[in-house]
């Protein structure tokens, strides 16, 4: 038998494993960006609306700047159920693998390496806690002097995620 086989397998078990630490850590990672967005509607007809739409996502007035025509809102996000049994999969099958691979290089630890496993459900926790936060949404709305299709421009500071569903529920166009 080579005997490279089973410590570069165990390298690239272990290069997977650091890989999936990262990718659970960066599940619970902000995500915000800033778009420019224009709508066809104008000011007084779009701005209804966009505060109906995060009324309807949770969201509430926080603060409202009339010198720079800026509202910011806020709203809980919750984590999600799926998300975190998610992880707890993929950290119990990528521990499974480490540990099939230990149990090879050291079979009287095989026992203790199996029961790792157990440690899996640590990444959903882990997400959970992280996830569920406090998040604010920055908009500014102006009217636009160059262009008469898009009388309105928007600057939005959001999750990406908000920033998508907002675009899509609203028809807006990103500029």
């Amino acid at each position: 038998m080579d005997t490279t086989i089973l410590p570069s397998t165990l390298l690239l078990t272990l290069l997977l494993s650091v890989g999936l630490f990262f990718f659970i850590r960066a599940s619970t990672k902000d995500r915000i960006e800033k778009a420019q967005l224009v709508s066809t509607l104008d000011e007084d007809t779009l701005m209804p609306k966009i505060k109906e739409y995060f009324r309807s996502r949770s969201y509430r007035v926080a603060a409202v700047d009339s010198q720079q025509n800026q509202v910011t809102f806020e709203g809980f996000v919750r984590p999600s159920w799926f998300l975190a049994l998610f992880l707890t999969f993929l950290a119990a099958a990528g521990i499974v693998s480490l540990s099939l691979v230990l149990s090879l290089l050291f079979p009287n630890l095989s026992t203790v390496f199996v029961g790792m496993v157990l440690l899996s459900p640590l990444s959903g926790i882990y997400y959970w806690k992280k996830a569920g936060r406090l998040e604010k949404v920055l908009l500014k709305v102006e009217p636009t002097q160059s262009e008469k299709d898009f009388p309105s421009k928007i600057t939005v500071i959001a999750h990406r995620d908000e920033l998508s569903e907002l675009q899509r529920e609203l028809q807006l166009k990103s500029e």
